[in-house]
């Protein structure tokens, strides 16, 4: 399990919403993803963020070099989040 604290942001190009995981949580789910992305680049997560859990992919970023988690509007609205609200997540890489 990977846990971390992160800030919501938006977006520049819509109306998406996402985490950037910090430099420690982005290494460790690569080490544990070894073999085993997605296109892109991707891997695949189960994580948990409040009471909301739900099953998605990691996005490498090239700005950042990290990787993003999209938070999709139903776990925004479940949780209270918006731009700039800091989370405490928790992740777990699948297949």
């Amino acid at each position: 399990m990977i846990g971390f604290e992160a800030r919501v942001h938006r977006w520049s190009g819509g109306n998406w919403y996402f985490v950037t995981l910090p430099e420690e949580a982005a290494a460790e789910a690569r080490f544990e993803a070894e073999g085993r992305r997605g296109g892109f680049g991707s891997i695949k997560v189960a994580v948990r963020l409040g009471a909301s859990v739900w099953r998605t992919s990691l996005f490498p970023d090239r700005q950042s070099g990290s990787f993003l988690l999209p938070l999709k509007k139903a776990v925004r609205d479940a949780e209270g989040l918006g731009e700039g609200s800091v989370v405490a997540i928790s992740l777990e890489v699948c297949g």
